[in-house]
């Protein structure tokens, strides 16, 4: 496995990144341990999460991905060789980018991760009420504490993220060394505006989300009545839907048909090969699943074939 390194720091990431959004939801304890393992088995060793998720789940508080993780950790002994990425900012219980909200989160996410360190700490969200400084310089101490390896970015606009980079120089503070955005072939002008030249000249790894459009990608929904397939989906895969939305799916169909591949390997291989693309982040709730996304990392596709999923994806 080729891996990539992750913005200028010292650590190195396999393409293709375990969304921990499903743990403690769609996926239970000992359904996780077995997809963390066949993961790590496929070669892979980034893992994201956030202290928020699943907060949302009925009769959870929040931290039930992280719990997961960190049991697995204990159980597996396998601590050496992942990437644990979380994030702080979005959880009512730590709300926000203050360097008393990030202290107090960090120590919460380590004591469930049941590690003594988070390779990479991620503002979840902007926080435009902090002063950038005070926020860089919380995490700052966190990374000379080594209690954080490397720190990162998520839902960041490029004007804000060029000044936390700036703010990071002037004060010889840790820096943001990757930004997660949203990016797919779907959704693509909030990432390819601004951002994505930004992140490529100062070398800022990009970690991107929702990389198969809340499943639209895989080729599962084609019409309205597909949408009954998933209620939790199904809302906003129908703002998919639509002439560009099957230009999109007849380019990713022909393209899967040349490799014997199949849409989604096909749609993550495509945003693997962008500029400034250091992973894509992507989840499964079954081994099946989850071995058919592995294989999208070894799926090299022609500069023609990038060319015609561009295209066909153009507003």
């Amino acid at each position: 496995m080729m891996l990539r390194q992750l913005g200028r720091s010292p650590l190195q990431v396999a393409p293709l990144a375990f969304g921990g959004n499903v743990f403690g939801w769609s996926v239970d304890e000992p359904r996780s341990f077995d997809l963390l393992d066949a993961f790590v088995d496929h070669g892979f060793n980034l893992i994201d999460t956030a202290d928020v998720y699943e907060a949302w789940v009925p009769g959870n508080e929040g931290g039930e991905s992280e719990t997961i993780i960190g049991n697995w950790l204990a159980r597996s002994g396998k601590r050496d060789k992942v990437v644990i990425a979380t994030k702080v900012g979005k959880w009512a219980r730590y709300p926000g980018l203050s360097p008393t909200n990030i202290r107090e989160a960090v120590e919460d996410s380590l004591r469930r991760l049941r590690t003594d360190h988070i390779d990479l700490y991620q503002s979840h969200e902007d926080d435009p009420k902090v002063p950038l400084e005070e926020t860089l310089r919380a995490f700052d101490d966190l990374v000379k504490a080594g209690k954080v390896r490397v720190i990162g970015a998520s839902n960041y606009a490029a004007t804000r993220l060029a000044d936390a980079l700036d703010t990071s120089a002037s004060k010889g503070l840790a820096r943001y060394e990757s930004m997660q955005p949203e990016y797919n072939l779907m959704d693509r002008a909030g990432f390819e505006d601004a951002l994505q030249a930004l992140c490529v000249k100062e070398q800022v790894s990009v970690i991107s989300y929702y990389s198969l459009a809340s499943g639209f990608l895989t080729g599962k929904y084609r019409s309205e009545a597909d949408l009954a397939k998933s209620s939790a989906r199904g809302a906003r895969v129908k703002n998919y839907l639509g002439e560009r939305g099957s230009r999109v799916l007849t380019a990713l169909d022909d393209v899967a048909e040349a490799h014997g591949a199949t849409p989604a390997q096909v749609a993550l291989a495509w945003t693997m090969a962008q500029p400034g693309i250091t992973a894509t982040i992507a989840s499964a709730t079954s081994r099946e699943q989850l071995d058919e996304l592995a294989k999208s990392a070894a799926l090299a596709l022609s500069a023609d074939e990038l060319a015609k999923l561009r295209t066909a994806s153009d507003a």
